[in-house]
């Protein structure tokens, strides 16, 4: 799988002079996992890529990261199931939950009443994931910078 040409992609480090926010990202596709680490990290990330719910499952419990990048239709547990379990444990934790599968709208819509931050179908992910993840990771920078300032 090729990488989609990024250098017309907006993107603004938002971490000047700290450390770049760490990212997780769960498919069950070895090739769609890399493809999205490798645009992740060409944005500045840290990136872990892990190819199962309870590899992610086992992450989360060892390490804090600042988004999840979290595909729906993975085997047991497939990402709803994530996607609860994770809003009862950490609800300030940013997700981004994608599909790919052919009902995508519904299940995205889904994800979204389940807690999800933000939706993007896999067809759409090679153009808009990093502006996507760019702009989550902005709003949970503000609302940090505001929470500081209270």
């Amino acid at each position: 799988m090729n990488l989609p040409d990024i250098s017309d992609t907006l993107f603004i480090p938002l971490f000047m002079g700290s450390a770049p926010p760490s990212i997780l990202v769960v498919d069950d596709d070895p090739q769609v996992l890399k493809l999205f680490v490798r645009m992740l990290e060409q944005g500045g990330y840290h990136v872990y890529g892990v190819l199962s719910g309870k590899e992610a499952m086992s992450y989360l419990q060892e390490r804090s990261i600042d988004l999840l990048v979290l595909d729906l239709g993975m085997p047991e547990p497939d990402g709803f199931e994530i996607l609860e379990s994770l809003r009862a444990m950490r609800s300030d934790l940013m997700i981004l939950a994608i599909s790919g599968l052919m009902v995508r709208s519904s299940l995205l819509k889904a994800a979204k009443v389940l807690g999800a931050t933000a939706t993007l179908s896999k067809t759409e992910a090679p153009t808009r994931l990093l502006l996507t993840v760019n702009k989550l990771l902005e709003k949970k920078r503000l609302a940090s910078t505001m929470e500081a300032q209270n």
